[in-house]
């Protein structure tokens, strides 16, 4: 067993529930086929991680996917309680540095999470900030509840308070590269991974004519 871990947490791609505000402009179905492609550039990130991984799906465990993970269900009624629960359960198997990543991320690779838990040789906690404030890693060497408990989650100040929060405990951290993941129309338009994909875009367009 190795003493690392990398924790996804996935929604099951249901045409409706995935990428709900960017399908607001490009409808269901566009926002299914952008939640697809963004769900298999982490599945090809973390495969170049060498540390023991553990999938957390939304809903229910899809077997055929995500070969070599160990699969789970996120429980708990709010985002800050489902990781919560997923730490937890890591540093009660023996895991001594973890990282979670979500799975809406365009530009991730494995330099991203790796160097997440390198950082956590020296720190006691790792945030990979996203452009819009919140983070799209999160790292820790041991559970601090209050990274978790009562956050804003889904809101543009969520880093800064949670960091805040963290220097007024003396808890360090360490911050990573900023990354961009696709919310809206205009988080998906403004990515490399959506301006070199034209197939992505025609059926796009074909879904929206």
């Amino acid at each position: 067993m190795s003493k690392e871990l990398v924790i996804v947490f996935v929604k099951n791609i249901k045409l409706g529930k995935v990428k709900t505000r960017l399908a607001k402009t490009i409808g269901d179905l566009g926002a299914f086929e952008v939640y697809k492609e963004l769900v298999e550039i982490t599945e090809k990130a973390t495969a170049k991680v060498e540390a023991d991984k553990r999938i957390y799906f939304s809903d229910v465990i899809i077997d055929e996917k995500w070969k070599g993970f160990d699969k789970y269900v996120q429980e708990g009624s709010d985002l800050g309680i489902r990781m919560k629960n997923a730490f937890t359960k890591g540093f009660e198997d023996g895991y001594e540095r973890i990282v979670l990543i979500g799975s809406d991320l365009p530009d991730i690779n494995a330099s991203h999470i790796k160097n997440g838990l390198k950082a956590l040789e020296t720190s006691q906690t790792v945030f990979g900030p996203a452009v819009d404030g919140g983070y799209y890693l999160i790292g820790l060497s041991k559970i601090h509840d209050c990274v978790f408990d009562n956050k804003p989650w889904s809101q543009s100040n969520l880093l800064q308070i949670t960091v805040q929060e963290l220097k007024s405990k003396n808890i360090n951290y360490s911050i990573l590269e900023t990354l961009n993941d696709i919310d809206t129309f205009e988080d998906l338009i403004a990515s490399e991974f959506y301006k070199s994909n034209l197939q992505l875009q025609e059926k796009i367009k074909q879904l929206n004519d």
